[in-house]
Parts: C-alpha cells; sequence; structure tokens
C-alpha cells in the first residue's frame, strides 16, 4: 500500500522568539498501515490532563491552524489534538488524534496518524500491544523529556481564507450598493424621485419613491379634481 501523509500546520509556541510563525509537521496515515483507524478509550486522553495539569513538562498549547489530509482535502480543525513527545531516551513520538466527544478529557479519539515512521513498522508488528506500551509511556511522567499539546486555534486558515473570500465579495457588493446611492439625482437618494403634475391646472400632485406603490391612474389633483396626470 502506497504511504499516505497528513500534513499539519501549526504555530511553534515552544519558540519564544517566533510565536506567529508555522511549521508544517508530516504524519504517516494509519489507514496506509490498517483498513480502519484504531480507537483510544478515553482513559488515556483523561490520565493526559492529568499529567498536563500536575507536570511542568507536559503542556497544553493553542497552535494548529491547518490539517491537509493524504488526497489534499482541508479537514476542519476543531476535534484535532497533535501530541508531541520526547522520552527521557530522545525518541520522538508524534500523534494525531481526532477527538469523537464534547470534551477533550472525556471523550474517546481516533488515532489518524503518527511519525516518526520507525513507529509504523512497531504497530505493524505487534498491533494493539504496541499501542498500549507507547501510550502508557506517554503517560509515565517519569519517562518522559517533554509532552506538548497542540490543539486547534480558531479557525482553520482554509476556512479563514474561504471567510476572506466571502467579505470581499460582500465588501464588493458593498461598494458597488454605495456607488449607487451616491449617483447624483435631483433628491440625492438611491431610487429616483418620479412627480406628476396635473393636465389642467400644473399644480405638482406628489412624489412617488417606488413605481409599484402608486398607479398613475390613482392619482386625483386636490386642487381641481383632474385625474388625467403628467410625469416629468
Amino acid at each position: 500500500m502506497v504511504n499516505q501523509f497528513f500534513s499539519i500546520h501549526t504555530l511553534t509556541p515552544w519558540d519564544g522568539l517566533n510565536t506567529n510563525q508555522l511549521t508544517q509537521v508530516k504524519l504517516l496515515s494509519l489507514r496506509s498501515m490498517f483498513d480502519s483507524f484504531p480507537v483510544i478509550e478515553k482513559k488515556f486522553f483523561s490520565d493526559l490532563a492529568k499529567n498536563t495539569a500536575n507536570n511542568a513538562h507536559y503542556s497544553w498549547n493553542l497552535s494548529i491552524k491547518r490539517i491537509v489530509g493524504p488526497n489534499k482535502e482541508d479537514y476542519d480543525i476543531t476535534n484535532f489534538n497533535l501530541v508531541w513527545a520526547m522520552d527521557n531516551q530522545r525518541r520522538i513520538y508524534q500523534f494525531l488524534f481526532q477527538k469523537v466527544g464534547e470534551t477533550r478529557e472525556a471523550s474517546q479519539g481516533v488515532l489518524v496518524a503518527l511519525a516518526p515512521p520507525e513507529l509504523a513498522k512497531l504497530l505493524v508488528d505487534y498491533e494493539s500491544s504496541a499501542i498500549v506500551r507507547i501510550l502508557s509511556l506517554l503517560n509515565d511522567s517519569s519517562k518522559i523529556s517533554f509532552l506538548m499539546i497542540l490543539g486547534p486555534k480558531g479557525k482553520s486558515i482554509a476556512e479563514e481564507s474561504q471567510l476572506f473570500q466571502f467579505n470581499k465579495k460582500d465588501a464588493d457588493k458593498y461598494k458597488y450598493i454605495n456607488t449607487l446611492k451616491n449617483m447624483p439625482n435631483i433628491q440625492g437618494q438611491w431610487f429616483p424621485t418620479v412627480k406628476f403634475r396635473c393636465s389642467i391646472c400644473n399644480n405638482e400632485i406628489s412624489m412617488v419613491q417606488n413605481y409599484a406603490v402608486v398607479g398613475v391612474e390613482n392619482l386625483v389633483c386636490p386642487r381641481c379634481g383632474q385625474k388625467k396626470m403628467t410625469r416629468y
């Protein structure tokens, strides 16, 4: 099976000098190895939340700005977390989880992708037992040098781009409407004013702001009672 990768675009909160800089992390999709994504029970995430609250070398940051799938499709970043850790033997672990509950502490998650590739081979060879051992290691604070949980920060770049396009169209439409409003006419209003005079006594009858509101046949001169009007 051809290897497939997820691309995660995230801010770099670990770099204090470049907090607004995006970096791209590529992780191997678990669909490259298995028919379905492994489901991780909520106890792992609740233990991870406790470790984050009780250990300085565990941290939680809102930094993910975009997730692109193997087929170049953009994902809603709302329910994704990236766990990025290093153990005391300087081995790196990167896991992308998609949560399937309302809160990050008390819900199951799907293991979507991982890095480095050596972990993938371990999972292929030992399957669920390897996943259990690795996740247990991540929650053993005495064996972890650092662990970061990266969560979604606001809207994804893709969604912001779509909103920008929509807002730009709205802005262009608004400019066009304002242009219409500012086009010169006698009364200085958006819709032109229509005036009528009595064809007998030349008395000005009324001003009509909307052609559909009052028909000419309904106008009557209050001075002489004439119904025949002249529009000008």
